[in-house]
């Protein structure tokens, strides 16, 4: 009598499920770019220190003046202008640099062979630029409301979200920077060009009624200079143009469309 072992059906056995990275390992990841931030003093420093820099050069040329509702010109257009300038330069120049660098280096291609999807990186790089961007926006806040006794916002809630379709918008942007930047170093490049681009159509430069009129316009409906002048209307009380946050929307769409196009891992 054949006492033989069962056979079992290899092909019948469920294959085991590979373990997908969970909430642990993202924030290991936002720790580990939080580091590579902190490495960089250029890249740290600047998105802090300019706006601070602009903030500080600009409050005794604004007028004291009290326009609308208590606020002044330094609450209405200098306040405004160096919160976009730390959107700006975080998200066009800063988040860029680190991804070009990511795919350079290969780092992007070994984790698609691995449960860490590529895409972690990108999470983890746009959660870190946001917290920065929240920490150089608060910082510029502090100084100017115990310095200067900047006022708040009038309409606070559309100011905050103004400043995030602003952030949202500018991350597309830079999106468009890290997709076409074959190396690091063309990143900055590119992403510098953008910045100041944006900033000298938007007003960083002296606003925008020193350019002509045709450029002024073309730089009010650019990512920038809406931004300040949503950020402004929102912080007079008035309403938003519709326009403005058109443009940003319009960025933030362009922006995703064109990256996803464009974009390679490696």
């Amino acid at each position: 009598m054949s006492t033989a072992a069962p056979q079992h059906d290899a092909a019948a056995e469920p294959l085991p499920r590979p373990h997908r990275p969970g909430l642990r390992s993202l924030l290991i990841m936002v720790r580990a770019e939080a580091r590579m931030v902190v490495r960089d003093p250029a890249g740290l420093i600047t998105p802090l220190g300019l706006p601070l820099l602009i903030l500080l050069t600009s409050a005794s040329s604004a007028s004291r003046a009290v326009l609308i509702e208590g606020r002044t010109a330094l609450d209405l257009f200098v306040m405004p202008l160096v919160m976009v300038m730390v959107l700006t330069f975080i998200g066009v120049l800063n988040m860029p640099s680190f991804l070009a660098y990511y795919r350079r280096s290969g780092i992007l291609r070994r984790l698609a062979v691995t449960p860490a999807s590529p895409m972690m990186v990108l999470v983890a790089q746009v959660i870190v630029s946001i917290l920065q961007s929240v920490l150089g926006i608060g910082l510029a806040l502090a100084v100017a409301a115990i310095v200067f006794e900047v006022k708040p916002p009038l309409h606070l809630g559309a100011a905050v979200g103004v400043l995030v379709l602003c952030a949202a918008a500018m991350y597309s942007a830079g999106m468009i920077v890290a997709a076409i930047a074959p190396t690091p170093s063309a990143a900055v490049a590119i992403g510098l060009v953008g910045f100041l681009g944006l900033g000298a159509l938007g007003g960083m430069f002296g606003g925008r009624d020193a350019l002509p009129d045709p450029v002024a316009e073309i730089g009010a409906h650019l990512p920038f200079g809406a931004g300040v002048d949503a950020l402004s209307a929102a912080w007079a009380g008035q309403s938003v143009d519709a326009g403005s946050l058109l443009s940003l929307v319009l960025t933030l769409v362009l922006g995703l469309v064109i990256a996803l196009a464009l974009f390679r891992w490696e």
